[in-house]
């Protein structure tokens, strides 16, 4: 009797730990990890169909699991640093526990894998988006005539004007996206923030500060570069406008700027037919913008 209870214990205690599984998304990542020996599976389809196996066996027992992109170079580099044999299982199962701790992650909710490996890459891009722009935004230093710290000054000045075009927006879901021209590419961030029934705006906390580092970086260092929203709301049309980033500010684009915005070809030229229901307008006025932050740099 005792022994069967410490088994129902030990089950109980089994649905209290959450695990983390770190997934190797494409062909080119699976063939790098078969190097190992220890690394016995030898075909990526069977692979992720295992995986997806195991993911619904944890649903179903009612365990939590998320799920880590796993990155064979930086796996590499985690066991050089550390001192491990990258050719043993515990190996792999330290570096999954650290990407649980630091790296991109989502939880297994469900759905199948063909839609959750997308979702995770995403997630992994948004990381690495948002840990590109601090970095750069951190090397901007010290303003050498007032010696404010310039990143920090411009993700003051990039908060306050997202909250003004978020409380200028009409009601419903909004859909934002922000573009960084830079070498060595384009930065991109997107922000999805919808109104709730009392009105209250309500988003994503990651990916707020990931657009708000975005547009400060381009504030910052005054790149070329661009915001657009899009507002969505039962029973009324589609809106589309936006601003070029300006210097320390935002310029708005006119009406007939945003339609040759959505409404060309990007590398053709082309003209394209332009979204039915969708209102293709000049943004509203954002109101008194207060103070910039005046680095002339």
């Amino acid at each position: 009797m005792a022994h069967t209870d410490h088994q129902t214990m030990r089950r109980g205690l089994r649905r209290e730990i959450a695990g983390t599984i770190g997934l190797l998304t494409d062909e080119h990542d699976f063939r790098a990890m078969r190097r190992y020996r220890s690394f016995t599976f030898d075909d990526h389809t069977r692979y992720l169909q295992q995986v997806e196996a195991l993911l619904r066996t944890r649903a179903s027992q009612g365990s939590h699991t998320t799920v880590a992109l796993f990155d064979p170079e930086e796996y590499a580099s985690f066991c050089t640093d550390t001192g491990l044999d990258p050719d043993i299982p515990s190996s792999r199962t330290r570096f999954t526990a650290e990407l649980a701790a630091t790296g991109p992650t989502i939880p297994y909710d469900g759905r199948p894998l063909a839609d959750l490996v997308p979702a995770l890459i995403d997630e992994a891009v948004r990381q690495a988006t948002w840990e590109y722009a601090s970095t750069l935004l951190a090397r901007l230093g010290a303003c050498a005539s007032c010696g404010e710290d310039i990143g920090r000054a411009a993700f003051t000045w990039a908060s306050g004007l997202l909250a003004r075009i978020l409380d200028t927006a009409p009601p419903g879901n909004r859909h934002l996206v922000c573009s960084v021209s830079g070498a060595p590419e384009t930065l991109v961030a997107v922000l999805h923030a919808d109104t709730d029934a009392d009105g209250d705006v309500q988003l994503d906390e990651a990916e707020a500060l990931e657009f708000t580092t975005v547009l400060a970086l381009g504030l910052a260092t005054q790149s070329p570069g661009g915001l657009v929203m899009r507002t969505s709301a039962p029973g009324a049309t589609d809106r589309i406008y936006g601003w070029r980033l300006r210097g320390e500010g935002l310029e708005p684009l006119t009406a007939g700027e945003v339609f040759d915005a959505y409404c060309t070809d990007v590398e053709s030229g082309d003209l394209i037919s332009p979204e039915s229901d969708v209102d293709y307008c000049a943004p509203p006025d954002l109101g008194p913008a207060g103070p910039t932050p005046g680095h002339q740099h």
